[in-house]
């Protein structure tokens, strides 16, 4: 069976599916997925160089922000 974002197994009840998937040097990107929708990624061109965060309510699993923080540059 097929499980929300990829994972191996299905989440509780009352809890969200996520998926974190770091980047690979300039070859593979970033990607976040959240119950089974792709947060950010390379192929919708969101995701910077550096830490990538998504922002998503904790209770409702809405979408409020996503932004990167480039830690290479200060």
């Amino acid at each position: 069976p097929r499980h929300k974002c990829g994972n191996q197994k299905s989440c509780p009840k009352n809890y969200f599916a996520f998926k974190i998937v770091s980047g690979a040097a300039n070859v593979v990107g970033p990607s976040i997925c959240f119950e089974d929708l792709v947060l950010m990624s390379s192929v919708k061109n969101n995701i910077g160089r550096g830490l990538n965060i998504a922002l998503v309510n904790g209770t409702t699993g809405q979408l409020l922000k996503t932004d990167s923080f480039d830690m290479y540059s200060g």
